[in-house]
């Protein structure tokens, strides 16, 4: 009898949610609490990418001293820290240098929720190494100082994914995510209710 009653109960219960208009579809990457809302998201690498390379190229004046232009994110994914990477192209010019410098910085970064936009956001980014070329290493100091101010600047809040309402409700039962998890492919948030 009860291995009758489950798939029957599951398929008044679908019936009863389309008669009511609610959508059944659950997004790529979500997991369902029973029977129809996900107890999590997961977002790939690609869609960090997508989110975190709508930013860039980006250029800026830093004290009216240094050009910083700012080029080809890639995002990776440090599992161990929990923590997102982006690394950046940098070049840098100045009319106290002889030539523009080139070199790649990486800015590693937490994850928080920000129940104001609904999104995941960048926290607290920290620059974790910069590698110029040739001569240019004799103004690595400088340029890591910029650079630091720059990028907090820049990706201090900067959200990577953004959720839709009706992600975060079902029923007239209001959801949050909950605990942020960096994993080596991919980031996964829970969602619990509020």
């Amino acid at each position: 009898m009860t291995g009758f009653a489950a798939p029957l109960r599951r398929r008044f219960l679908r019936a009863a949610a389309v008669a009511a208009g609610v959508t059944l579809a659950l997004p790529a990457g979500a997991v369902s609490i029973f029977p129809f809302f996900p107890k999590h998201y997961t977002f790939s690498q690609q869609q960090v990418q997508t989110a975190v390379q709508r930013k860039f190229p980006y250029q800026h004046t830093v004290s009216q001293v240094f050009e910083i232009a700012l080029t080809n994110p890639v995002v990776g994914f440090l599992a161990d820290s929990n923590r997102v990477s982006v690394q950046l192209d940098v070049r840098l010019a100045s009319p106290f240098m002889p030539q523009p410098v080139t070199g790649v910085f990486t800015v590693s970064s937490q994850l928080a929720y920000d129940p104001a936009s609904r999104s995941v956001v960048l926290k607290t980014p920290q620059v974790e190494n910069v590698s110029l070329s040739g001569q240019a290493q004799a103004y690595t100091q400088q340029i890591s100082a910029a650079v630091t101010l720059l990028s907090a600047q820049l990706l201090d809040n900067y959200p990577v994914y953004t959720f839709k309402p009706e992600q975060l409700q079902f029923a007239g039962v209001n959801y949050e995510p909950g605990t942020i998890t960096v994993l080596t492919n991919g980031i996964r948030v829970e969602i619990v209710e509020k």
